[in-house]
């Protein structure tokens, strides 16, 4: 087996919370993943002379500075592997809409060279790499959705019911170290424990009181656009924004309710509808070679 082609996920945030902020200016948070069925998709042809290459242009996004490709130069590293990489990527999520795309992609490339490679390195090793590279990259490769605490990387499965989102792409990229610098950010939200949060069915965004994402009211406050398109969302059901914006969404039991919103949708505003995932579809793929 020399290709592999592999998909990777979005992901929702149901809320976030910034709880504090740790010595070397990193924030604490408290979070809920959830993975969607909008993904990227890549493609891996191993090369025998090493080099790591992606093969297609990606808008605003050079090479060397790629998450997949640092990723792959990373395996690299860690394990002395002498083989290479073409990568290609098909994108589809929105790229600085808070729902992890990079990450993902990169989470992807981890998996998918471990097995391409023959590497046989084990989840939890793979997710230690990962954050490496980006906070939101262990739980693409924990493969559950997921109670996060830390800066994101401590992890448990949570089980969610099944939901559909209709997911807004309001036109701005929001960058994520200017929401998380911003004065007026809120870093002191009391730290909850994943036992006082409603379980399975039980668990609907906006159904416990003071589920909130922490970044929303900085990302509104200079980002006009992001506030537009909750307050239009709002009229349907509680909506959130996910991660560090831009992108926000809401919840709906079926498939029809949300698509019977988004058909509401006015001509200036984009989104789409969106399955929320029991697990990541990658989730068995290291296991059975992981050493």
């Amino acid at each position: 087996m020399n290709t592999l082609s592999c998909p990777a996920p979005a992901k929702l945030n149901l809320f976030l919370h910034v709880v504090g902020r740790r010595a070397d200016g990193y924030h604490l948070l408290q979070t809920l993943f959830r993975f969607i069925d909008l993904n990227d998709t890549l493609h891996f042809t191993s090369r025998p002379d090493g080099q790591v290459r992606r093969v297609n242009a990606l808008d605003g996004v050079p090479p060397e500075q790629d998450l997949c490709v640092r990723a792959a130069r990373l395996l690299q590293q860690e394990t002395g592997c002498r083989l290479g990489v073409d990568i290609e990527l098909e994108k589809r999520i929105p790229m600085g809409g808070g729902l992890g795309g990079g990450s993902s992609d990169a989470a992807t490339t981890l998996l998918a060279l471990n097995r391409l490679w023959g590497l046989g390195l084990s989840r939890e090793r793979l997710m230690r790499l990962g954050l490496a590279l980006g906070a939101d990259v262990p739980v693409f490769i924990f493969g559950d959705n997921a109670f996060a605490e830390g800066v994101g990387e401590r992890l448990q499965p949570f089980p969610l019911p099944d939901a559909w989102y209709v997911v807004l792409c309001p036109p701005v990229q929001v960058p994520t170290v200017q929401i998380f610098t911003h004065p007026e950010l809120t870093r002191n939200t009391i730290s909850m424990t994943m036992r006082a949060l409603p379980k399975g069915p039980d668990f609907r965004v906006g159904g416990l009181e003071g589920l909130k994402n922490d970044l929303q009211a900085v990302a509104c406050k200079l980002y006009p656009a992001v506030a537009e398109h909750l307050a239009w969302l709002m009229q349907f059901a509680p909506a959130l924004m996910t991660g560090s914006g831009a992108c926000v969404f809401a919840e709906f039991a079926t498939q029809a309710e949300a698509q019977a919103v988004l058909q509401r949708l006015p001509s200036n505003m984009r989104g789409f509808v969106a399955r929320g995932l029991q697990q990541h579809p990658l989730k068995d793929f290291a296991a059975a070679e992981a050493v």
